[in-house]
């Protein structure tokens, strides 16, 4: 049975590579998910990316039925969206929260965090390393 990944990426992700590189770095979300695929080949990823707080939430529902894990990204979603969250609890999936930057090492608001206690794992603050981080965990965890 091939295993089912979605990434899912919230807002303003399309702009890695040119966004404050002194926080997110000079890798392109496309730069990403093809490292993602190198990585792992026949696993089956799914990698999206939406400004879209309703699509995030109907994107974490159809994973619920359709994939073992989620890697979130879900960007400023992170610290605003109760939907979201409330879209996590009900996932079927098991999630894996990353970051590229550190929330807690950054502005107070973003100390506030709707999708850790929803998450399984969280990687932070190692740009875009922490996708390929939770991908190889992922890979170890279905193996034991």
């Amino acid at each position: 049975m091939t295993q089912q990944i979605y990434v899912l990426n919230g807002p303003n992700l399309n702009l890695l590579g040119t966004r404050e590189p002194e926080i997110y770095g000079s890798e392109t979300l496309d730069d990403i998910e093809q490292q993602m695929r190198t990585a792992a080949p026949g696993v089956e990823i799914t990698f999206r990316q939406t400004n879209s707080e309703g699509q995030m939430v109907d994107w974490v529902q159809e994973a619920s039925n359709s994939a073992d894990f989620v890697i979130l990204n879900a960007g400023a979603y992170t610290h605003t969206s109760v939907a979201l969250h409330d879209a996590l609890r009900a996932c079927n999936a098991e999630i894996v929260e990353v970051h590229l930057s550190n929330p807690a090492a950054r502005e107070p608001f973003r100390s506030t965090n709707y999708v850790a206690p929803c998450a399984s794992a969280s990687i932070a603050g190692f740009g875009a390393s922490g996708y390929l981080m939770a991908l190889t965990a992922i890979l170890h965890k279905k193996k034991d």
